[in-house]
């Protein structure tokens, strides 16, 4: 039998304010990554750089991730939107982030960062890359719990019911129970495609960047893998998750915008693990552990 999905994306009320799981997830994300990034500037995997300038690194790249995720999904996924409401770019209340917009948001960010800091760019992306991974997965959760960017339906039992799919949203949340228990809504299940894309791009890839940044490894090495890793990861999980309703399928009946932004990713992850091979092998005198 499948599961209903029978969640309030609403966390907290306070009155007239509300407060979203979604947001949560975000808070979340930084709180990890500052955790993380903080336990190995101490054990000097970041030479030269204190605890500090970490917290100032991080600040720009939560800007640059917030930034670029907004404007990317405009430019990406609603530019029609934006042509007809230029101010539908700041209610950022309303929904609509891009991951790879977010990544070159950080990528801005962490730029800027690394010029004032006279490092160099790929040295501190290098370290940065194994902590966004947790953030993606908590990110991907919090589409879970909001019933948002459901997959395709399974064919099966398997799957979820996700009552905001357009074969559900008739029916209010009392009757969808009810059916659900009768097993009247079996064959509608769905792919939990967000579950997918958190276990795929937040633990698996947390697991693997974060084990292969603690040894010795060449510059580029790390933020190549990181890219390698997530266009795999998103091109795979797009075969099963619902296109975004405005743009649909671009080409061949499956190709989809979310592919087309990966395609490149993986590119440069290859680019990058090359041109590692014949750059400084960066080992961390003095680092522990972490």
């Amino acid at each position: 039998m499948p599961i209903l999905h029978d969640v309030d994306p609403i966390a907290i009320h306070l009155g007239p304010v509300s407060v979203h799981w979604y947001g949560l997830m975000y808070l979340l994300a930084f709180v990890v990554a500052s955790w993380l990034g903080t336990r190995r500037v101490n054990a000097g995997r970041f030479p030269g750089i204190n605890a500090n300038a970490y917290g100032d690194l991080l600040f720009y790249g939560m800007l640059g991730a917030v930034l670029g995720g907004r404007i990317g999904y405009v430019l990406f996924y609603a530019f029609a939107d934006l042509l007809r409401d230029p101010f539908m770019l700041l209610r950022v209340w309303e929904g609509g982030m891009s991951f790879h917009g977010g990544l070159l948001g950080v990528i801005a960010a962490v730029w800027l960062w690394s010029r004032a800091h006279r490092m160099h760019l790929f040295d501190t992306l290098d370290f940065v890359a194994p902590l966004v991974p947790p953030g993606l997965g908590f990110g991907r959760i919090g589409n879970y719990i909001g019933g948002e960017l459901w997959g395709k339906p399974t064919g099966s039992s398997y799957g979820v019911l996700f009552p905001n799919s357009p074969e559900l949203s008739a029916y209010p949340m009392e009757k969808l129970r009810d059916l659900h228990a009768s097993g009247a809504l079996d064959g509608f299940a769905r792919h939990p495609s967000q579950l997918y894309q958190a276990f795929l791009e937040g633990l698996v890839m947390f697991v693997l960047l974060y084990g292969f940044s603690r040894k010795a490894r060449h510059r580029y090495a790390v933020s190549g893998l990181f890219a390698l890793l997530y266009g795999l990861f998103r091109f795979v999980v797009e075969f099963v998750r619902v296109p975004d309703a405005q743009l649909g399928y671009l080409a061949f009946g499956w190709l989809t915008m979310g592919q087309v932004l990966s395609l490149p990713l993986i590119g440069v992850g290859l680019f990058l693990l090359w041109r590692s091979h014949s750059s400084p092998c960066l080992l961390e005198r003095g680092a522990t552990s972490p």
